[in-house]
């Protein structure tokens, strides 16, 4: 699937990116970045549309507008008038600078690393894969890793890495978005490792890191399913399991930046081994390696321990579809963990829309109409319908966009608040 091929699964002839907020629903922010965030979530807005929907004066819409011109942040695009029928002067609207910069967004996991390079406006240039060995790597090795694959994706996007004002990171594991601070990860043999400093001086570019899992929310919220939800969950289920959670248009991190770790929230008292090296985390009964460890244990697949949880997974599924029992009650007892995870989900923030995601949502059982009655039956009962579950089998690429995602948000941040800037 190439990168424009994604884009159009992500949304509809899409017309501009991020949340998509109700009209007079938000002051908390300056008036300024307010009227940027509108201009590039319409794409195509004229001045007096903005002023409505922020409930402003026009003239106080104008001169933001101007400075914002004359920072080359946004310009003024002719936009069709309706029922405009070609006669007179084109109505005047704004869009935001496309050229004014370009992001790239890299997603590391177990298996691949995935980066994409986007303009202003959220749209794709370029995007690239690349497969990785197994196991954890040394910081200096990630270091290398991320520094050959944006080479990469710049090259096919034309430009140098120069040319980029921010990379965002995404890694699986424990993260502190605001420091940077890589707590715990699959993809590093290290624990407490300061990633976001040490990326930025090994590339001499600016890199914010979060949760891989937070970056499939960030890119549903800015990009897919979630942009005119004012609040929704994703799960992700890959080699591990993961949560995202917007709250009134905005990513919820936690006071510590550490929050949202539905993988390892407890199903069983003393039960099964996790890789964060606790016992009982719903992650070490739905995750990859959960699977692949049931699968060698209950058909006897231990010969096969060589080869990829890939390959083992296929061939697991293929048994399954074809009858299996015992296949199938592997992925059914996966599901029936996944069920009650949900359940918690549902009763803990009550969203209006949970997303499931991740290479895993191929194996449709562990969605199957019994894992979701099961969730409906655990969730509280109140008289009212649970929220619609939407499954979206995104590839990898997904993931490295909703990193594209955070560092246009940091850039924007920085442009638009530059005394948070001085002030940190």
């Amino acid at each position: 699937m190439t990168p424009r091929t994604l884009l159009a699964g992500l949304g509809d002839e899409r017309k501009g990116c991020g949340p998509l907020i109700a009209p007079l629903s938000e002051t908390t922010r300056p008036l300024r970045q307010q009227v940027f965030d509108r201009v590039r979530a319409a794409g195509l807005i004229p001045r007096v549309q903005v002023a409505k929907e922020l409930g402003v004066s026009p003239a106080s819409v104008t001169t933001i507008t101007q400075e914002l011109i004359e920072a080359g942040l946004i310009e003024e695009a002719s936009a069709p008038r309706e029922g405009d029928q070609g006669r007179g002067r084109p109505a005047v609207a704004l869009c935001v600078r496309s050229s004014a910069h370009l992001v790239a967004g890299m997603k590391l996991s177990d298996r691949e690393h995935t980066a994409v390079v986007v303009d202003f406006s959220g749209n794709l240039i370029a995007g690239d894969v690349i497969p990785r060995r197994p196991g954890p790597m040394s910081l200096p090795e990630l270091l290398a890793a991320i520094e050959t694959l944006l080479h990469r994706v710049c090259a096919k996007a034309g430009i140098e890495p120069a040319n980029l004002t921010a990379l965002g990171l995404g890694v699986p594991g424990f993260v502190d978005c605001q420091s940077g601070m890589v707590m715990w990860s699959s993809v590093l043999l290290e624990r407490g490792v300061a990633l976001a400093q040490a990326a930025t001086t090994h590339l001499g570019l600016p890199v914010h890191v979060d949760n891989d899992a937070n970056l499939v929310t960030l890119a549903e919220l800015w990009f897919g399913a979630g942009r005119a939800l004012a609040d929704f969950a994703v799960v992700t289920i890959e080699h591990g399991v993961g949560m995202g959670c917007v709250i009134n248009h905005r990513i919820y991190r936690g006071a510590k930046g550490l929050g949202m770790e539905l993988g390892h929230t407890k199903v069983q008292l003393d039960g099964a081994l996790c890789r964060c090296g606790q016992r009982g985390c719903l992650e070490a009964y739905v995750a990859d390696y959960a699977l692949a460890r049931e699968a060698t244990t209950a058909l006897n697949w231990s010969h096969r321990e060589g080869q990829s949880i890939n390959v083992l997974l296929e061939s697991l599924y293929d048994h399954a579809k074809a009858g299996n029992t015992a296949a199938r009650s592997i992925f059914r007892r996966a599901g029936r963990y996944l069920a009650v995870g949900l359940s918690n989900v549902v009763n803990l923030f009550d969203p209006s829309l949970i997303i499931l995601s991740g290479e895993r949502m191929r194996y449709d059982y562990l969605y199957a109409s019994e894992t979701l009655a099961e969730m409906e039956q655990l969730a509280i009962s109140t008289g009212r319908p649970k929220p619609p579950v939407k499954i979206h089998a995104w590839g990898d690429l997904l993931w490295a966009h909703g990193a594209a995602a955070l560092a246009l948000s940091e850039v924007t941040d920085a442009l638009l608040m530059p005394a948070r800037e001085s002030a940190a």
